[in-house]
């Protein structure tokens, strides 16, 4: 999995960059098919602002949080980008039926 971080009006410290690399391992956890990952860190008036687009097989998500800190904007982010992989990856997971014989025979 790649994984770009961008700063814009902000200086991406190796401790930033540790802080999300450790923060993404969950999700990478839970899904292993991740194409790319890219965040986007800046940095507003008294806000910091994070986005996050993961690339996936057929699909792009996005998610972003504003809060007053960066730490608890990367953690409020990662736990969107967290559910949202959760939720593709049950809608691709193949809800096969159950063959007619065997529905024959459970009835019996």
């Amino acid at each position: 999995m790649n994984i770009s971080i961008i700063g814009h009006h902000l200086e991406v410290t190796p401790a930033i960059r540790e802080y999300i690399h450790a923060k993404l391992a969950r999700v990478a956890r839970h899904f292993d098919k991740l194409i790319d990952l890219q965040v986007m860190l800046s940095v507003e008036p008294l806000k910091h602002h994070v986005e996050v687009t993961l690339r996936v097989p057929g699909k792009d998500i996005h998610c972003e949080s504003t809060e007053d800190n960066l730490y608890s904007s990367i953690d409020i982010v990662v736990d969107k980008i967290d559910r949202k992989v959760i939720q593709y990856k049950d809608r691709t997971h193949h809800h096969g039926h159950m063959a007619a014989k065997r529905q024959a025979l459970e009835a019996a």
